[in-house]
């Protein structure tokens, strides 16, 4: 189900445009990270202060219908702020790979779990291990499952 609510763009005119694209298209196009090829999904949340709805392109990294959401932020000191959305609504989560979104549920994942999820996501996108360098924080990866 649609998660109710009024939509807010991001901040960032690069992904505003990505998600326009993605979604008026069933994700035929704008279906890579910019010129690299990868392929990425969308995920919807809630805004965990304003309530709103958010919309956010990562990159696809599939097992058998389950999906990693890598909370990168390029290596960052601090997480991106859609980690505290899925961290404060984690069964208000829709994802849209191809044509049509669908409910799931995530949770963060620790250790060997988490472990078999990293190589699964540095296998996806090499630039993860990278990101882990710059950063003290241990990056946090979530598993997205459907409902």
């Amino acid at each position: 189900m649609p998660i109710e609510g009024e939509y807010e763009p991001s901040t960032s005119q690069w992904v505003r445009d990505q998600v326009e694209e993605y979604e008026s298209s069933g994700g035929t196009r704008a279906n890579t990270l910019r010129d690299t090829g990868l392929p990425i999904v969308i995920f919807t949340t809630r805004g965990q202060r304003s309530g709103k709805v958010r919309k956010t392109p990562v990159m696809r990294v599939e097992h058998d219908g389950e999906y990693a959401l890598v909370a990168s932020k390029g290596g960052a000191p601090k997480n991106p702020v859609w980690y505290y959305n899925l961290s404060a609504y984690p069964d208000d989560v829709m994802l849209q790979d191809g044509a049509q979104p669908f409910d799931v549920v995530v949770e963060q994942v620790h250790g060997d779990e988490k472990a078999l999820w990293w190589d699964r996501a540095v296998s996806a996108f090499p630039p993860y291990a990278e990101y882990q360098t710059k950063t003290d924080r241990e990056i946090p990866v979530f598993v997205a499952r459907r409902k």
